[in-house]
């Protein structure tokens, strides 16, 4: 069943490293680890500013 879906047996019983993410996120994060330091830190710029920015939203739905 875990090769069909295309993951663990660990992450299919919910105890693996990566259980809590989906498939498609673990591809995505595996894939960015394999490119050259520059590319990733571009990415990893872009990734901080939205995230930066949803938490502002966050806070002013809140307060």
């Amino acid at each position: 069943m875990a090769r069909a879906f295309g993951v663990t047996v660990d992450f299919l019983i919910g105890e693996g490293e990566n259980a809590s993410y989906d498939k498609e996120t673990v591809d995505r994060i595996n894939n960015i680890q394999k490119m050259d330091e520059g590319t990733k830190n571009v990415l990893f710029n872009v990734i901080d500013t939205y995230i930066q920015n949803f938490k502002t939203k966050q806070a002013f739905v809140k307060g």
